[in-house]
């Protein structure tokens, strides 16, 4: 395993973006630590109270320019935005192996690509997703009238990004937010703010309206009063199930709305007749990519007793071939992890299921040296009376269960609090809709698993503690809008039902009922021509209407 150390030389101090300038912060800095080597290579100065509110104030200021700029012309926006990101995409993938750990080729893959996927469909395809829907009423009394749903803007939105996908998560969530006519205000996570930071200078060489994107640096100590500003229209929030529990609490007391993405446990289900050699290596990167770090990373196993071993012993060859170092180095498979504190979880869950009677394969034992490296683990003999089945890793370590059956694959699979992602690996159809089907999981996916991110059509969220709300696709940009019925009655005369109450309104209103909704179709008939006897019909009626819905009577 090659590592390297960072140069003693001064830090480089990066600030937030506010309204399209840099504010240099007044609350100190923060270090930006490589987890290859577990020292600061830059720093990020923090915003104070006022500043971070300043930011909320500017995205509110920009609101009403960019709501009310057309579809159009945000997505021009996005496209510039778009090509900021490619043309800064070898330097920006260097930072993310800097800051984060990722190998660069890997970043390139799983940050990169997926966020400029998502400017590019959005731009082109999200006034088709948001356009206004007209509704046909299947009131008779109704339906001459004009109604429809509007999609219209919220406001400005709080994103709060993790982490373990700095970039990629960061971009997807702005980009739905600002296609949609909203402002943004994003927070990244203290671990990897220089490159959120970076998020907001390539908005700023992009030319995107002032205010329209702000990137804060603040102390975690000023997150809350982010998240309880009453100018918050919506947050989106990515991290774990006690973070969001807290961020939760924090909107309820302004009942702002919120998207929560809360990790997961994601199980995969390995079926007699799964085609091996596929699965091996699809589970494989599926429980490693990015160090295991991952909310949608396999974290479970089920394999079906008749080809365990055979699948075992393809997994373990192709665990040991996986090289690891220093992610900006050439030929590297795996990188360090992001943080010591979460190296610690991943001991923690190894030596408990060793405890236990799980057997190590391969891995298990953290390297000599420095930074935060673990090799990826592949453990067996396991089950859920152990912490690696049960509570969220966030790591490199595959456990892999023996089960006598599809059934209890699945039962084991849907036995978890979480409920983000699964997989099911087979070669028969049927089987494969059984487990589309079966599996309690916001996204099922056959024969792989994961890169169902990467695709901008699919809505992404869980079920269960993974969260709720969506983020990608139609249905998350749909989190960015307010759903507004609108109607326009052309009529002239005053409606049927409105005052004054007279001799004929109890009457014609339970004729009116019996002539809808009677079970016989001769009481309905009936009432329906007891109508012609009341003058507060011909009176109020909107009687080119009635006729020109006949149908709906029936």
């Amino acid at each position: 395993m090659a590592t390297l150390t960072e140069p003693s030389v001064a830090l480089a101090t990066h600030h937030s973006w506010v309204g399209n300038r840099q504010v240099e912060g007044r609350a100190g800095t923060r270090p930006a630590v490589n987890p290859a080597t577990g020292r600061p290579f830059a720093q990020a100065s923090l915003l104070d109270a006022g500043q971070a509110s300043a930011a909320v104030a500017a995205a509110r200021a920009a609101f009403p320019a960019w709501s009310g700029l057309s579809f159009t012309e945000r997505g021009r926006h996005l496209s510039k935005l778009r090509q900021a990101v490619l043309e800064d995409a070898d330097a920006l993938v260097e930072l993310i192996a800097r800051e984060q750990g990722k190998p660069v080729a890997e970043a390139h893959a799983v940050e990169v690509f997926p966020g400029m996927e998502a400017l590019k469909h959005l731009a082109l395809h999200a006034e088709d997703l948001l356009r206004e829907e007209e509704l046909e009423s299947p009131v008779l009394l109704l339906a001459h009238q004009r109604s429809s749903l509007l999609y219209t803007p919220l406001g400005v939105i709080l994103i709060i990004t993790p982490w373990n996908y700095p970039f990629g998560i960061s971009l997807t969530a702005v980009a739905s937010a600002l296609a949609a006519g909203n402002t943004v205000v994003l927070k990244p996570a203290p671990a990897t703010t220089l490159i959120g930071l970076r998020i907001g200078e390539l908005a700023c060489r992009a030319r995107l309206p002032d205010g329209v994107l702000n990137v804060v640096s603040v102390d975690d100590s000023l997150a809350p009063a982010l998240v309880e500003d009453p100018r918050v229209a919506k947050i989106v929030f990515t991290g774990s199930v006690a973070t969001g529990r807290k961020v939760m609490a924090g909107a309820a007391k302004n009942l702002t709305p919120l998207v929560l993405e809360l990790g997961g446990k994601d199980p995969a289900v390995v079926c007699r007749d799964a085609d091996l050699d596929r699965a091996a290596r699809g589970i494989v990167w599926a429980a490693f990519v990015n160090a295991g770090q991952t909310c949608a990373s396999v974290e479970r196993v089920y394999v079906e007793r008749p080809v365990a071993k055979a699948f075992l012993d393809r997994v373990v060859e192709q665990t040991k071939t996986l090289r690891m170092g220093e992610p900006t180095a050439p030929l590297v498979d795996v990188g360090p992890m992001s943080l010591e504190r979460q190296r610690r979880i991943v001991e923690e869950h190894v030596e408990d299921a060793r405890a236990r009677g799980a057997k190590v394969l391969t891995g298990g034992t953290r390297p000599d040296g420095p930074g935060y490296f673990y090799p990826p683990t592949v453990l067996t003999d396991v089950d859920h009376t152990m912490r690696v089945m049960r509570e969220e890793t966030f790591g490199p370590v595959l456990p892999v269960m023996v089960v006598d059956s599809l059934e209890e694959a699945i039962r084991l699979a849907n036995d978890s609090d979480f409920g983000l992602t699964a997989s099911g690996w087979t070669r028969d159809a049927a089987t494969a809709v059984r487990l589309q089907r079966e599996l309690q999981a916001g996204l099922v996916t056959i024969n792989d698993h994961l890169t169902c991110y990467a695709q901008p059509v699919a809505p992404w969220g869980g079920i269960k503690h993974s969260g709720f709300g969506r983020t990608h696709g139609k249905a998350g940009l749909r989190e960015m809008v307010q759903v507004k019925y609108v109607s326009r009655d052309p009529s002239r005369r005053p409606a049927p039902w409105w005052y004054p109450y007279d001799e004929e309104y109890g009457r014609i209103w339970g004729t009116f009922n019996r002539a809808f909704h009677a079970s016989s179709v001769w009481v309905r008939i009936r009432n329906q021509l007891a109508q012609a006897r009341f003058k507060r019909f011909w009176r109020r009626a909107n009687l080119p209407g009635v006729l020109m819905n006949l149908d709906k009577l029936f």
